[in-house]
């Protein structure tokens, strides 16, 4: 698959996401259905109320994760904002009838059971809604990235759409989409910093 960014192609193995909406599951059937997928890598299964959807990564799911993250922790770093990285991390329980891994996630401050943070890069229509699973699971802020264009929301009793985030209100976001649509990654991330102490 070929792909434009930022005036210039790029290849990429032909690798679509791919998800599977399966409805009746109980817990106990989805933590089964759960260890039979774990030996298999880029599966990913999102649980909500009975509600299971198995998800295939592709490459430029992979690739954008990356990006965002490398970006937004370079941003951290020349900023002095302490913050753990907590990935993919497994979220949810039986208890509250959710399960999910967020493509990133961090909390700011200190290290959190429950990050501030998650990160979604949202390759295909349909599904599970994240934001009822976040909701749940008590997560300040979720980013979407979804075909080139980055939405926050915002927890204020429920999500709600903003223009800037909250945790980090100072983020100039046209400029990270900029520099996640890069040409290339390791260019965007040195340039990205450049552009952040000039």
């Amino acid at each position: 698959m070929r792909i434009q960014r930022g005036g210039q192609q790029q290849d990429f193995v032909e690798s679509r996401e791919e998800s599977l909406v399966l409805s009746g599951i109980t817990w106990q059937q989805f933590k089964s259905l759960e260890s039979s997928f774990a030996p298999i890598a880029g599966v990913r299964l999102v649980y909500l109320d009975g509600v299971l959807q198995i998800v295939i990564l592709g490459d430029e799911h992979e690739y954008y994760k990356r990006t965002i993250s490398l970006l937004l922790e370079a941003y951290l770093r020349s900023q002095g904002i302490r913050f753990y990285s907590q990935g993919s991390a497994t979220l949810g329980d039986e208890g509250i009838g959710v399960q999910k891994e967020p493509d990133e996630s961090y909390s700011f401050g200190s290290r959190k059971a429950i990050p501030d943070l998650a990160i979604e890069v949202v390759m295909s229509s349909g599904g599970i809604d994240s934001l009822e699973i976040y909701g749940r699971l008590g997560i300040q802020e979720v980013w979407f990235w979804e075909d080139g264009l980055l939405t926050v929301y915002s927890w204020q009793g429920e999500y709600r759409r903003v223009e800037r985030s909250g945790l980090l209100p100072d983020l100039d976001l046209d400029l990270l989409i900029k520099y996640i649509l890069y040409h290339d990654q390791y260019d965007a991330v040195n340039d990205f910093i450049g552009e952040l102490s000039s």
